[in-house]
Order: C-alpha cells, then structure tokens, then sequence
C-alpha cells in the first residue's frame, strides 16, 4: 500500500516521481507536525539528509532497528510509523481513560487469561454490532 508523494519544500532533489511508501509517509507527517525540518531529524537521530530523504520517499521495508530508532527520535510507537490509517496526533494530557488502563491491566494478564477476556470481549462486540 502506498500513499501520495510527500514532497515539501524542506526536502533536497525535485519532487518523487513514485507514491512515497507509508512508511516515509508516516514519518514526513509526524515529522512536519513536530516542526522539524529533514536537517534538524537528520541531526537528532545522528545520519545524513540524504538518510533522512531516503527513508521518507524510498524505503520500503526498514528494520526493526532502523524503525525503533526514528520512532523514539519521533517520541512515538513504532506501530504508528507502520501501520494502517492515519498517524496519530498527541496524545490528550492527563490520566490514561478507563478503556486504556484496562487495556494495560489485560496485557499483564497471562496470556491464557487474555485469551479468555478477548473471547468474551468479541463475543460482546459481535452481539451488539448484530443487535445494533
């Protein structure tokens, strides 16, 4: 899956002539919504602009290494560099919600009790998307 070429003024070359892989998407945006030019990512996380142009527009397939690496430059999870939709805005401050402490207490469960609650739970969901 691919998203449109992220291409902006801060970025050295002319613009891509290939969509940008979503990878490179994700970090442009989170990026660009730090305020940060290439020059200044490229400088906190230690590598080239053209390292830095490169995993925006080319790269495809980053390792695990790589992509831990820019995600905690970016201060993020390293699922929201990767994964599907859209890349997610800061967090609201305060306290975690009632769902996301549940969600923490859940994964210190053995993962035989998890499995257990998330049976239940897609039972639950499953019912109320039918009754609904």
């Amino acid at each position: 899956m691919t998203e449109k070429s992220c291409y902006d003024a801060d970025m050295p070359g002319r613009p891509a002539t290939k969509p940008t892989p979503v990878f490179g998407a994700r970090l442009a945006a989170i990026r660009q919504d730090r305020g940060w030019s290439q020059v200044e990512f490229a400088q906190r996380l230690g590598i080239t602009v053209k390292l830095a142009t490169y995993y925006e527009r080319e790269a495809h397939n980053p390792t695990a290494k790589t992509v831990a690496k820019i995600a905690a430059a970016l201060e993020v999870d390293p699922v929201e560099l990767l994964g599907d939709g859209t890349p997610k805005r800061a967090s609201k401050p305060g306290p975690p919600s009632q769902l996301e402490q549940r969600i923490n207490a859940l994964r210190e469960l053995p993962r035989d009790r998890q499995k257990v609650v998330l049976d239940v739970l897609d039972t639950f969901l499953r019912d109320a998307k039918h009754a609904g």
